[in-house]
C-alpha cells in the first residue's frame, strides 16, 4: 500500500498523477477520503480532480460509492508495447510451467527502479499469502524474482539499492550467488512482506536481463530446489522466443 504523502504535489499534473498512484497498493477501491489521505491533497481539491478523472474514464465509481481505475485508462495502459509483447511471448511458457509444477503460482516480473512490478501471474496465492495483483509492486529484495533482477542490474544499481534500504552486505553476497548460479532458490531476504520462491532470469536478444520468471510454491508444492530446474528452463525458453522474435523482425525489415 502506498504510504501517505508527506506533502501534496504542487502542479496540477503532479496532483492528477498522485491521485492515480493512490490505487497502486493492495486496496484497489478507495473512498474520496482514502484518496485524499494517501495523496496529501485537500479533500475539496481531491473531489475536483476525481470528478475530472471520472469524466475522462480514468476512474470509475462502483455501486458502493468507492472509486477504482476506469476502463479507459486500463485500455490505454494495455497498449504499452514493451511489456505487452513480453507478456504475450511469455504466456505459453508460463502456462507450461504452471502445469509442470502441479498448479503452483507462476509469475513474470520486471524491475522498475527499486521495485518489482508484476507483469503476469498464473495460479492462486502462495502458502505465505503472496498474491498481489498484476501491476502490483514490491521492494526488489522481498522476493526471489526481485533478487534475480537486482543480481543482473549491475553494481551501481545494487549499491544504490543497498544504500537506499540500509541493508547489510549479506544481501550483496546473496546477489553474487544468484548471478553465479543463474537462479534464486529459497530466495527470501528477511524482512516484512518477503516471499520465498524459485526464480530465474529472462533475457532479450542482446543478452540483457529484462524480466524474471518464478514459482511460489503452495502448501502442498514441491521444494524450491526441486522447482529450480523447471524455472530456469522456462526462463531460457522465454529468452529464446524473444531472441527469435527479434531476428524475425530484423529479417522482415530487411536490415
Amino acid at each position: 500500500m502506498p504510504a501517505e504523502q508527506e506533502s501534496a504535489p504542487r502542479s496540477v499534473t503532479g496532483r492528477v498523477l498522485s491521485v492515480l498512484d493512490a490505487f497502486a497498493g493492495e486496496r484497489r477501491r478507495l473512498t474520496l477520503s482514502d484518496i485524499s489521505r494517501r495523496t496529501g491533497i485537500p479533500l475539496a481539491t481531491t473531489h475536483r480532480l476525481v470528478g475530472e478523472l471520472l469524466s475522462w474514464g480514468a476512474l470509475e465509481r462502483n455501486r458502493n460509492g468507492r472509486y477504482e481505475i476506469g476502463l479507459h485508462l486500463w485500455a490505454v495502459a494495455a497498449t504499452a508495447p514493451r511489456w505487452l509483447e513480453l507478456r504475450d511471448m511469455a504466456m505459453p511458457f508460463l502456462r507450461g510451467l504452471h502445469r509442470k509444477t502441479g498448479g503452483q503460482q507462476v509469475r513474470l516480473t520486471v524491475l522498475d527502479g527499486m521495485e518489482t512490478v508484476l507483469v503476469e501471474r498464473i495460479g492462486a496465492p502462495a502458502a505465505d499469502g503472496a498474491g498481489e495483483p498484476v501491476g502490483g509492486r514490491r521492494p526488489a529484495h522481498a522476493t526471489g524474482d526481485g533478487l534475480v533482477l537486482l543480481a543482473y542490474a549491475g553494481a551501481t544499481a545494487q549499491e544504490r539499492y543497498l544504500a537506499h534500504h540500509a541493508l547489510t552486505t549479506g544481501l550483496r553476497q546473496m546477489l553474487a550467488e544468484v548471478e553465479r548460479t543463474g537462479c534464486a532458490v529459497n530466495g527470501r531476504w528477511s524482512g516484512p512482506g518477503s516471499s520465498a520462491s524459485a526464480a530465474a532470469p529472462v533475457r532479450d536478444a542482446t543478452g540483457e536481463v529484462v524480466a524474471a520468471v518464478s514459482v511460489l510454491p503452495g502448501t502442498s508444492g514441491a521444494g524450491h530446489s526441486v522447482l529450480a530446474p523447471e524455472v530456469m528452463a522456462t526462463g531460457r525458453a522465454i529468452s529464446r522466443a524473444l531472441c527469435h522474435r527479434h531476428r524475425h523482425r530484423h529479417r522482415r525489415n530487411g536490415a
